[in-house]
């Protein structure tokens, strides 16, 4: 049956059955972890790379596209709860289009969708209405293709203006955010959220914006607060961060004082978070500059003695006239100058950033046992410069010496200590498993070489298989002899002796050949023999 097969095959079959039991249960497993391992690959190379179709979907909208896309049987896959659409990269603009066609994505219910569903019998109210919800829809889906965002409502409370009002009232405006449970925003964030949102609505000033999340934190609030995340409120996290800082800074110094480890820094500050604005007006004049007008007036009055005397009245009563002990002339002036100078006018208006410091107060805590040496009046000296203590704002500052307890630290360096030593010693028996597998494959493949010589050796021909041979070569140099004589004509037998000597020339070189062929390839003439072999006991 195997002398039907192709050359290759035969070989290759024959190779496998001279394997011992091992060698086959080990080419077997190797031959199937390549079958298996080329169709995980061939799965693998065969499968589309997918691509985002549509983001940030809504329920409504999502549903839409994916029954259209089973309808067309297009494969697809969902992300992010439903809210990413993920198809075949090749094809997503052709989806893209063929969907838009159909209307998809297309809420009517949110974004600018909504004025074109107004006709020409809608009353002012209702447009001014749908505008409002239409701006808040369109703000909504801005805010939701920030990275983070995976949900975002937006609520406008614009005022209607009043031609007669001296003040109009300010838009205030409130965003609720759903962000990942991983992933939460950061302050940057939110607070682009918040410009984007003043930007959009006109008369909308920052501070009028409150920015809350999902779980219920104000991550902005209203009325000039700062921006806080994680719960925390704007004025707590910068006073924190004012706090590290200031710390970090005093920590430092002391360090290159007392050495690290022998010092500890606290300080407490109270900031100023209020927003005030202080508004002075100055007026100026320029004795230099020529006045703008200029009034003179002068009245003089200059007479002598002359008094007029008479009676009034029937009574012969005297009336008014010159005395008799003035004697002398009359003399009366008065002068008024009025000008009217230039005026410089000077309105100036400051408005206070909140974050100002109150009351800053600072402790220090030296070791005793290292700075021995080291006078605290000039360790706080140095503090006070360094924080900037006013006293006059309230500020204090305290330095002492005291002895550290080092049991804490002595413990924890005892520890670090054994974990650098369980590490080292983890090291070297990973280095000695390494070098003990490596020893163990190479052992391995001495044997294997050993064995593999010894079956070679083994699987040479044997004196009896070698004579064996030979004689069935010679049995068939007789056939071919044999057959040959038959088919010469008579009238060539009288060559015979010529032709013997040819024959037996002929059977020498072939014998050399086969004696050649046993010594270059015994493997494969032990194959061959044994198979002979096999021939003749089945016949």
């Amino acid at each position: 049956m195997t002398d039907r097969l192709p050359a290759p095959v035969r070989r290759v079959t024959d190779m496998f059955r001279s394997f011992t039991p091992g060698q086959k249960a080990v080419t077997i497993a190797a031959v199937i972890a390549l079958i298996v391992g080329a169709y995980f690959f061939a799965t693998w190379a065969s499968k589309p790379s997918y691509s985002i179709l549509f983001n940030n979907l809504s329920s409504k909208d999502a549903s839409a596209i994916v029954e259209s896309l089973k309808k067309t049987g297009t494969s697809y896959e969902l992300a992010n709860e439903g809210q990413t659409i993920l198809v075949p990269q090749d094809q997503v603009n052709d989806l893209r289009l063929s969907l838009s066609g159909e209307g998809l994505p297309g809420d009517a219910g949110t974004g600018y969708a909504l004025l074109d569903q107004q006709g020409i019998t809608t009353s002012d109210f209702m447009q001014q209405t749908n505008y409002q919800r239409a701006l808040e829809g369109e703000l909504s889906n801005t805010i939701k293709s920030i990275d983070g965002v995976e949900a975002a409502t937006v609520h406008l409370v614009i005022p209607k203006k009043d031609v007669f009002a001296d003040e109009q009232d300010k838009p205030t405006a409130s965003v609720l955010v759903a962000s990942s449970a991983t992933q939460p925003l950061s302050g940057d964030q939110v607070q682009s959220i918040v410009h984007l949102v003043a930007s959009s609505v006109e008369g909308l000033d920052p501070t009028e914006i409150t920015v809350a999340g999902a779980d219920g934190k104000i991550l902005s609030t209203g009325g000039g607060a700062a921006i806080g995340t994680g719960g925390d409120s704007g004025a707590d996290s910068q006073t924190v961060a004012f706090q590290n800082r200031m710390n970090q800074s005093i920590q430092s110094m002391l360090d290159s004082v007392v050495g690290p480890g022998n010092s500890s820094v606290v300080t407490t500050a109270t900031l100023d978070f209020d927003q005030t604005q202080t508004t002075s007006k100055t007026y100026n004049a320029d004795p230099s500059v020529p006045a703008l007008s200029e009034q003179n007036q002068r009245e003089a009055y200059n007479g002598a003695n002359n008094c007029a005397g008479g009676v009034l009245g029937p009574d012969n009563i005297a009336g008014p006239g010159c005395s008799t002990g003035s004697g002398g002339p009359g003399q009366y002036e008065n002068s008024s100058n009025v000008k009217q100078n230039a005026v410089n006018e000077v309105n100036e208006v400051r408005k206070n950033a909140p974050g100002g410091i109150k009351k800053l107060s600072v402790a220090v805590l030296l070791n005793s046992a290292t700075a021995g040496t080291i006078q605290p009046a000039q360790v706080q000296q140095l503090v006070t410069a360094a924080a900037g203590i006013d006293t006059t704002r309230g500020d204090t500052i305290a330095v002492s010496a005291m002895p550290f307890d080092q049991s804490a630290a002595q413990a924890a360096q005892a520890a670090l200590s054994a974990s650098s030593a369980a590490a080292v010693e983890a090291k070297q028996m990973s280095m000695y498993k390494t070098a003990g597998l490596a020893g163990l494959v190479l052992v391995l493949l001495f044997l294997a070489w050993r064995f593999s010589r010894k079956s070679k050796k083994r699987r040479g021909l044997t004196p009896e298989e070698r004579k064996h041979l030979e004689d069935m070569q010679a049995a068939l140099e007789a056939q071919r002899l044999a057959e040959l004589n038959q088919a010469i004509p008579a009238q060539m037998l009288e060559a015979g002796m010529a032709m013997d000597d040819s024959n037996v020339q002929a059977r020498e070189e072939r014998q050399r050949e086969i004696e050649q062929m046993v010594k270059d390839q015994p493997d494969e003439m032990a194959v061959l023999l044994r198979g002979w072999l096999a021939a003749d006991v089945t016949r």
